[in-house]
């Protein structure tokens, strides 16, 4: 098993669910629920609708809302090498998703142990952006 401090129990792996709760709960101050975050004033949005590993508008909206700056590269293979910078901190990552790359690099950044296996499972679609109003 994968040791990891995104999720309090460390015989668990890093889930692309429970990173995405962490990064909304530290980022964005919303509270993780049942099939939906909870938002400050009693507002509160579907989990469909707030995915920063699979969806590059999620990830760019992570960024803003952590204040944080951005170098992003691509690498001979493809992939894209996230750099972000939050205060002193600096955590990198690199993935064949940009939105993956960017969220993962976030999550470092804030002190986030999410190791490189973990990178493998996670939802990797290529560069894409959706129309308001669709589902992923």
């Amino acid at each position: 098993m994968v040791r990891s401090s995104v999720i309090p129990d460390h015989r668990r792996t890093v889930t692309d669910q429970g990173l995405t709760d962490e990064l909304a709960r530290r980022v964005m101050h919303w509270k993780p629920g049942l099939g939906r975050f909870l938002k400050s004033g009693r507002q509160w949005i579907s989990r469909w609708r707030f995915q920063p590993l699979s969806n590059i508008d999620h990830a760019f909206q992570l960024l803003n809302a952590g204040a944080g700056s951005l170098v992003l590269r691509t690498a001979k293979d493809g992939s894209y090498l996230a750099q972000v910078k939050l205060e002193q901190r600096t955590g990198c990552a690199s993935s064949p998703s940009v939105a993956t790359s960017i969220s993962v690099a976030m999550a470092r950044a804030l002190g986030l142990d999410v190791p490189d296996e973990a990178l493998k499972s996670f939802a990797t679609k290529p560069l894409r952006r959706k129309r308001d109003g669709q589902r992923p």
